[in-house]
């Protein structure tokens, strides 16, 4: 599959970026020019995300195999992976399959485990809007706070909003495979092999998907990994505590 992407910056190491479930690469465009005057970065729409094609296969051997060929397509050699969340699950699985495509690995607050279904409310809130009857951003916004009340998780989906003709809206990521494969999204990971490289994860300190309890399984997985935290940060760490990620990001690159 041939998947959409930004390329900023010439120089440097080669980083790629993967964003999480519901995103798309325009989320990691403020911190990719950033980390682009330092690096070549690369930012990837994961299937059936962004403008990526879209598919009914949707799991992460077959994203992390759509990472091998984009990698191959484009001739990156030894990118530094970064993942956010299901990102970080794809970069996970791409890291277990194909060490040796990889010189290291970045996992934004997510961990290689089971976790709850955390999105019920916001597919049970997005099943509600019917396109053929509302077509402005109001409207839409309105509907998603009968059930979502967080005015940043409303915000960060009115994003993926599109004209899929003249008069009506749609989603821009496939919104019915996304919710028929949302309990294999958020299951655990069975990875064949651990990773054997270099491993960085970042946990936002006011979210709940990387904690202590799953420390051991990160080590299980990932034997050479350090594990840091940004206390002020929840799940989105990239926007809410940039500079402190920045600087996680580069000393791991670097050292």
């Amino acid at each position: 599959m041939e998947l959409n992407y930004k390329k900023l910056g010439d120089q440097g190491q080669p980083l790629i970026i993967l964003h999480g479930l519901f995103g798309s690469l325009d989320n990691w465009m403020t911190l990719g020019k950033e980390l682009s005057e330092s690096y070549q970065v690369w930012l990837v729409d994961n299937r059936n995300h962004g403008q990526s094609p879209q598919s009914s296969e949707f799991n992460y051997p077959i994203m992390a195999e759509d990472l091998k060929e984009f990698i191959e397509t484009h001739q990156i050699n030894q990118p530094v992976v970064i993942g956010h969340s299901m990102g970080g699950k794809v970069a996970m699985h791409f890291a277990s399959f194909y060490p040796s495509l990889l010189k290291k690995l970045i996992v934004v607050d997510i961990a290689p485990v089971n976790y709850p279904v955390h999105h019920a409310q916001i597919l049970s809130a997005m099943r509600d809007v019917d396109f053929s009857i509302v077509n402005r951003r109001g409207e839409i916004d309105k509907i998603l706070a009968e059930k979502i009340e967080e005015e940043g998780v409303r915000q960060f989906l009115l994003k993926n909003l599109y004209w899929k003709t003249k008069e009506e809206l749609d989603w821009r990521f496939n919104f019915k495979i996304l919710d028929e494969t949302i309990e294999e999204i958020s299951a655990g990971m069975h990875l064949t092999d651990p990773y054997m490289g270099d491993t960085l994860f970042v946990a936002g300190g006011k979210s709940d998907y990387i904690t202590e309890q799953y420390y051991n399984k990160i080590f299980q997985c990932f034997p050479h990994s350090t594990i840091k935290s940004i206390a002020h940060a929840g799940h989105w760490i990239h926007a809410d505590a940039p500079n402190e990620f920045l600087t996680f990001v580069k000393d791991f690159i670097h050292k």
